[in-house]
């Protein structure tokens, strides 16, 4: 499958493992969020200009918040969250008595012993399922590469933090299909 990937795509998977190792971020297994993180640094791709298209630009500190906000929650989406409100279960409580007892970013995951036993990062299911996704959704666009712009496609397919932020920033499926191939399905962005 990574015979297909482009330029781009091969480096939004290299910058999420950047992400992980070499960052502030955490965790030791690529998770689609950072993936999505990835795709935020490119520059003059087709998934940054649909990004760009989409009124992102001006909002990706808005974004990066929100995917820090959603780890410091343990990974859990604000969906999530207001369903265990509903339930009377306060996750920010929740959260700020864990981090009284045990630091900031306590629930965020960073355990070094969940590295896998080479010491190398390794992909979560989440990241494998997007690049997964990522190889259908060019497929289904009759595609013969798969760029950054079908990880970004991805990512909005699956149900998790990634596809909720892009969400709450007005960037969807629909609207990604609509500004990368227009109404007519023929490849038009980048």
């Amino acid at each position: 499958m990574f015979e297909r990937f482009t330029k781009d795509a091969r480096d939004v998977v290299k910058g999420a493992y950047v992400y992980v190792d070499g960052r502030d971020e955490g965790g030791q297994v690529v998770e689609p969020e950072h993936l999505l993180l990835a795709l935020l640094d490119r520059e003059g791709s087709r998934g940054s200009f649909a990004l760009a298209a989409l009124g992102l630009g001006e909002r990706l500190e808005s974004v990066r918040e929100a995917l820090r906000e959603a780890r410091r929650r343990g990974g859990l989406t604000q969906a999530e969250t207001d369903a265990l409100a509903g339930l009377g279960i306060d996750v920010e409580e929740i959260v700020a008595r864990v981090e009284e007892a045990h630091g900031v970013g306590a629930l965020a995951g960073d355990r070094k012993d969940k590295r896998w036993w080479s010491g190398r990062t390794s992909f979560g299911r989440g990241a494998k399922d997007v690049l997964e996704r990522s190889l259908r959704v060019a497929l289904a666009q009759r595609d013969r590469h798969i760029g950054d712009e079908h990880i970004l496609l991805a990512l909005t397919l699956r149900p998790g933090v990634a596809a909720e932020v892009l969400a709450d920033h007005g960037v969807t499926y629909e609207h990604l299909v609509r500004v990368l191939y227009g109404s007519g399905g023929e490849a038009k962005a980048g």
